[in-house]
């Protein structure tokens, strides 16, 4: 665990024009997509960082043949058509490979699922940080489809040793209440069945990563049906192509800078993040326009410009792109209403109890807040400057530096937490923002 702290600097009240690196959540599934396809997948603008490195590792655990070259932010993956190299001349209960997915969300939910329906045993490790977060509805699903999971510590958590197999069941329902990635694992993995496969969906959080999950696929070469009951189907002896691709910036990192904006009223862009991107975080800007600031697409990337008068408060409904929530209530005392964050609930179960972080650093600033189950309102006011408790959570770290811009007196503890997904965050900050 990290123990350092860092203190952010003021602002220098110019224009920001930044560059962020690619995103964490098209990196990691175009990972285990290249995997799964047969032959040599190239893959540009790569982010390399806790979680996509334990991802890397894990996927050459496997056996399959990766290259990396981070400084070109730059991997190959050899994939083998869905087969799992490590797996090849092992007895049938022999275990095939230990992977070990750190706190990577993605890795943990994604890999389970490859790996449960693959074939082969495996032992499957995290932090003590992942071994808090659920996978209860992921590794259920597994079983009923005929994987068999055995947990060393607590039921449906990790470590555990989980052996693929599939038992001819063709149609399964996930509950995505908690994680989107439940689902989203399903469907990568899903090119394993040999007949038509149809998943069934309980809950609606995070949606617009399965939108994301679905685009990918179909730029890989597989087309998923959709329902109008909301169901998916992957059709039969579906199979991806091995490609060259290049993964767009990571737009949850380029949300942090477009809400320096308002805060400090000034324009700030993000170099190559476009407005038909996959990610579904970029619909933060529009929270933002709503809120009184401008929106421009440039040819190298959005531009957003300050409000003119008072930043506008209001209701915000942040379902579909959640992680923006921690950012959106790091801004919001500067309004001039109170600013309502609706239909987050499930962001308890993330790298922490996101809900009580908010609530805990708002505290701390000095700013009125309350929470419930599944909202957050803040009030208008002045930030106090304190220490701001990350939780080991990265997100936390980079949204409430945001406010520090203004107060020049907030202390951001374990600032390196910012690893998991960005690890530069507060070096391009300095260089960038402040004085």
């Amino acid at each position: 665990m990290e123990t350092e702290s860092r203190r952010v600097s003021p602002a220098a009240g110019h224009p920001i024009e930044v560059c962020v690196p690619g995103s964490k959540s098209i990196t990691n599934r175009a990972l285990l997509i290249a995997a799964l396809a047969k032959g040599r997948s190239e893959l540009n603008n790569v982010l390399f960082s806790d979680d996509s490195r334990h991802f890397l590792q894990a996927l050459s655990d496997l056996g399959f043949v990766v290259e990396i070259d981070e400084p070109r932010a730059f991997a190959a993956i050899t994939g083998e058509g869905g087969a799992v190299p490590a797996a090849r001349e092992k007895s049938a209960k022999e275990v095939c490979a230990h992977v070990d997915v750190g706190s990577a969300g993605t890795a943990a939910r994604f890999l389970a699922a490859y790996l449960g329906l693959a074939g082969g045993r495996y032992r499957m490790t995290a932090s003590d940080q992942m071994k808090k977060r659920p996978m209860a509805e992921l590794l259920g699903a597994l079983e009923e489809l005929g994987a068999e999971v055995l947990c060393e510590e607590e039921p449906y958590r990790f470590p555990f040793e989980i052996e693929g197999k599939k038992n001819g069941k063709r149609e399964i329902t996930v509950d995505i209440d908690k994680s989107s990635q439940f689902l989203s694992a399903l469907l990568i993995s899903s090119v394993l069945f040999d007949e038509d496969f149809v998943i069934h969906v309980t809950g609606s959080h995070g949606m617009a990563y399965v939108d994301m999950t679905v685009s990918m696929m179909e730029q890989f070469g597989v087309t998923v049906e959709r329902g109008s009951d909301g169901s998916f189907l992957i059709p039969k002896n579906a199979g991806y192509a091995a490609r060259r691709y290049d993964i767009e910036p990571d737009v949850s990192a380029a949300a942090y800078f477009y809400a320096m904006c308002p805060v400090l009223r000034v324009s700030a862009k993000v170099r190559h993040v476009h407005s038909d991107c996959l990610q579904g975080d970029i619909a933060f800007l529009e929270v933002l326009e709503q809120m009184g600031c401008r929106m421009r697409e440039e040819e190298d990337g959005i531009r957003m410009y300050p409000q003119e008068g008072a930043l506008f408060g209001g209701v915000f409904d942040l379902s579909a792109f959640s992680d923006q929530a921690l950012t959106l209530a790091a801004i919001a005392c500067f309004a001039s209403e109170p600013v309502i964050i609706e239909n987050v609930g499930h962001i308890r179960y993330q790298e922490c109890d996101r809900i009580n972080a908010v609530k805990v650093n708002l505290k701390a600033m000095g700013i009125a807040c309350e929470t419930d189950e599944r909202s957050i309102t803040v009030w208008p006011g002045k930030p106090l400057g304190c220490e701001i408790e990350t939780f080991e959570d990265h997100r936390v770290a980079m949204a409430f530096a945001v406010p520090g811009l203004v107060t020049g007196s907030l202390v951001i503890k374990n600032p390196m937490c910012c690893k998991k997904t960005f690890e530069g965050f507060f070096d391009v900050l300095e260089e960038s923002v402040c004085r």
